[in-house]
């Protein structure tokens, strides 16, 4: 009994989330006019012609916001995932008062949401003069998910046996190589749980660019999607190219990872 309804909220749950999906993806394909006339039907013809109108617009929208979300989005990946692993190492091995406290003041900054802190770091660009750059945002985003990487690291490598890091000391390594060669290439799923978490995160954040970036420092895919919908906008083909081309290319990047992703989301369940 309990497994026939999980079953069935499982597939209500599904459903639910493949409607939008699949209304999107069929209405990509269809021309204006059959959009309105039915919008839940398939294609019949299918035009790619929605897309290619998005992708040779003159104002360049969809280029634009592109190439500023990899900007954003590739520089904050690594950041987070190296100060994030050196973070959870430090919090992971060492007992001392100072890493306590470190710790501590990581699970506030995780804690407290991100709107709250979004105007006084807004301030602090400013006196920076990094208000509407896209460096000001990148260091915004890493500052903000640090703590998060910092922590799944941290429960990982509480599952490693300290007697590999031992014998590499014995062998005459320091720490920091015993970090670089003998715990980091053990934290390959967990990396790649991290890099997914936080690249779709900043992918689809929509009011920190907003804000932080404001109208000079340019548009993200997120931004972008926001102007090109509009008040007026009836062109609904377009939208809904504009919406698959901008989820597609953090689809793919979860898709090439995704093996790794799921070893990621079990590493350090177990002791072991």
């Amino acid at each position: 009994m309990k497994n026939a309804a999980r079953v069935v909220i499982a597939c209500v749950v599904t459903i639910v989330f493949a409607i939008p999906l699949y209304l999107a993806l069929v209405n990509a394909f269809k021309p204006n006019s059959q959009i309105q006339l039915s919008p839940a039907a398939l294609p019949d013809p299918v035009t790619v012609d929605n897309f290619i109108n998005v992708l040779t617009a003159p104002s360049g929208l969809f280029w634009q916001g592109l190439l500023n979300s990899l900007v954003i989005v590739i520089p904050t990946m690594a950041a987070t995932s190296v100060f994030g692993a050196l973070g959870g190492y430090y919090l992971a091995r060492s007992t001392s008062l100072v890493s306590r406290l470190s710790g501590a003041i990581l699970l506030i900054g995780l804690m407290l949401p991100f709107q709250v802190l979004l105007l006084p770091l807004s301030i602090v660009l400013k006196q920076l003069g990094l208000q509407g750059t896209l460096f000001g945002i990148i260091l915004f985003n890493v500052a903000f998910y640090v703590p998060f990487a910092a922590f799944v690291y941290a429960r990982f490598i509480q599952s490693v046996p300290r007697e590999l890091e031992e014998a590499a000391a014995i062998d005459g390594a320091g720490r920091l190589r015993t970090f670089a060669q003998v715990v980091v290439p053990l934290l390959k799923p967990t990396t790649a749980s991290v890099l997914i978490f936080i690249g779709v995160w900043v992918w689809n954040d929509f009011l920190n660019p907003l804000v932080l970036l404001g109208p000079s420092g340019g548009r993200t895919i997120t931004t972008g999607l926001y102007v090109a919908i509009g008040q007026f906008n009836t062109d609904f083909g377009t939208m809904f190219a504009l919406m698959l081309l901008a989820v597609l290319p953090i689809l793919v990047f979860f898709l090439l990872l995704q093996k790794r992703f799921v070893a990621g989301l079990t590493a350090g369940a177990t002791k072991g």
